[in-house]
């Protein structure tokens, strides 16, 4: 079957989930801090470890220690390519520290890749480009498009369905 849906989320709130097997998390934290906490029944776990930036300038010595780079990129399409082709459905959840830009950037990516819809997309206009730009390179043919930050205003006013 294939990724059915996806989440993004910060490092507090997947802590306290719930596992569940058909929910994989690619867990995003920060360089030298301890791996989150995440329930054992879920079974299909990524932990990376890269902090929340972009290089100054392209003239920086690559690669950067603690920068994300292609390898962990390479190892987050390998994850979700064989995610996505399991004989199953399963969700993905992607968190980081504080669910905000390496989270949502990573989310992005696997909407993308699997064509599964992302939750609360309008959110995710502070995803970190940095993180989209070194994942677009594996795979060019993919459209990874940050809403603007008005998407997330306008969620917000919009009327709720009763």
């Amino acid at each position: 079957m294939t990724i059915n849906r996806v989440f993004f989320a910060s490092r507090e709130l997947a802590e306290s989930l719930t596992g569940n097997p058909y929910m994989a998390v690619i867990s995003i934290t920060d360089p030298g801090t301890p791996e989150a906490n995440l329930d054992p029944l879920f079974r299909h776990v990524l932990r990376l470890s890269f902090y929340d930036a972009v290089p100054a300038d392209e003239y920086l010595p690559a690669p950067i220690p603690g920068m994300f780079d292609y390898l962990l990129a390479r190892q987050i399409s390998h994850f979700v390519g064989e995610l996505h082709g399991a004989p199953f459905e399963i969700s993905m959840l992607v968190h980081c520290e504080y669910g905000v830009s390496r989270s949502a950037a990573v989310a992005l990516f696997v909407e993308a890749l699997s064509a599964a819809p992302l939750t609360a997309r309008e959110f995710t206009c502070d995803a970190n480009r940095w993180v989209i730009d070194q994942l677009s390179l594996l795979h060019p043919e993919l459209q990874i498009e940050i809403p603007p930050p008005q998407a997330a205003h306008d969620r917000r006013l919009a009327e709720r369905p009763t």
